[in-house]
């Protein structure tokens, strides 16, 4: 019984624990959810995609490998369509399982390509969520992408390049460039799209080593923090916000990494 308890502690940490940071001492945190019914949030990414669930605080969160997704009870705006950030992708080892367990926990399934292998699910408040199958991952559920829509798409990528230390590259015809426990990714916007504030996916978390001086580099570069650099001992953080200049807004934090 004891080893027994120790594997599912071990499993647990392995779970929470972030990618390695890269250079620039940047690797991802999480994304923050606001509505109106969390607990119908939380149903489907912990009953129908897989994640597990975690209390920091107050504050509830479902944990996957390299991501925490968060939930707030709030009004929002409107959903992820339509925002600068469109949707969400995940993989998953079996998606016709997944597709039923969501199914079950209330999300919507919409479009589907290869044969239904590869869909589109939309949780409460509107979060789009791409599904996609990938049968030799080594866990059932894994983050994939963050799909921003953009009408200014290569100054958009070269933002993230200089800031945060992302990677650029193609995504077959995909622009896009890798942090550390995701791929950012761009499409095209025919309408200029909304900022993140206040809508169902309010913010995307960034963890970086050094929220102090980090903090100090993006302001010597001329970027307006929203919040400065805040200690938060109930959530054993440092934490921060800044929007991108088309309206994503991101929350740096310092510790996250170190939550088991």
């Amino acid at each position: 019984m004891r080893i027994l308890i120790l594997s599912l502690l071990f499993s647990a940490v392995s779970l929470a624990q972030l990618a390695a940071p890269n250079p620039a001492g940047v690797t991802m945190g999480h994304v923050h959810l606001i509505g109106a019914d969390p607990e119908a949030q939380k149903k489907c990414w912990v009953e129908g995609l897989g994640g597990k669930p975690l209390k920091i605080g107050p504050l509830d969160f479902a944990v996957f490998p390299g991501l925490l997704v968060g939930f707030r009870k709030g009004d929002s705006s409107g959903g992820t369509a339509g925002s600068v950030i469109n949707h969400l992708g995940f993989h998953v080892k079996d998606s016709a399982k997944v597709k039923s367990s969501l199914a079950a926990a209330g999300a919507q399934i919409t479009r589907e390509t290869g044969g239904g292998r590869n869909y589109y699910a939309i949780f409460p408040g509107g979060v789009e969520v791409e599904i996609g199958e990938d049968t030799k991952l080594d866990v059932p559920v894994k983050p994939h992408h963050i799909h921003f829509a953009s009408q200014q798409i290569d100054e958009m990528r070269a933002w993230y390049v200089k800031h945060f230390g992302a990677t650029p590259f193609m995504r077959g015809t995909i622009k896009a460039a890798n942090l550390p426990g995701v791929n950012l990714s761009w499409d095209p916007a025919s309408e200029p799209p909304l900022p993140t504030k206040g809508r169902v996916l309010d913010h995307i978390g960034i963890e970086v080593k050094d929220l102090d001086g980090f903090a100090r580099k993006l302001e010597a570069s001329g970027i307006k923090l929203e919040m400065p650099v805040t200690p938060r001992p109930d959530l054993g953080l440092k934490i921060a916000f800044l929007s991108d200049p088309w309206g994503g807004r991101i929350e740096l934090t310092e510790g996250l990494a170190s939550v088991k």
